[in-house]
């Protein structure tokens, strides 16, 4: 395992996009897209102004949104990355469902995003 040397994101990365699916018996559907933004340390997670979500029960938002920010965080922090988190991560596009939207489908979103942004970064390996 590598020591914790990279700190994430070294840049501004924009525009990362998932829509995580699953059709089945327990449905899940999330759609959001971030961007991952220098810090000075630690992790922020923020909505942007005037993001709007059509979207009711409108008071479930806030509930996926600490979930997608949950599941950003959890992948971020993994061991095996070798990282320090120093990102503000800015949720600019939504998109909830009343048929499968619920917060682990927002939280499996966010750790998918995480996961693609981190590959953007990623230096390959000697």
């Amino acid at each position: 395992m590598r020591s914790a040397t990279l700190r994430f994101p070294p840049y501004p990365i924009r525009g990362v996009r998932v829509l995580h699916q699953k059709q089945s018996c327990a449905p899940h559907f999330a759609e959001i897209e971030v961007d991952f933004e220098p810090a000075a340390d630690g992790f922020v997670f923020v909505a942007a102004d005037g993001l709007a979500v059509g979207y009711e029960p409108a008071e479930d938002l806030p509930r996926f949104f600490a979930a997608a920010a949950a599941g950003i965080e959890e992948y971020l922090g993994l061991a095996e990355h070798g990282i320090v988190i120093a990102a503000r991560v800015v949720l600019r596009y939504a998109r909830a469902d009343t048929f499968g939207s619920h917060e682990l489908a927002f939280k499996v979103a966010g750790y998918l995003a995480a996961g693609k942004a981190l590959e953007r970064v990623r230096v390959p390996r000697r």
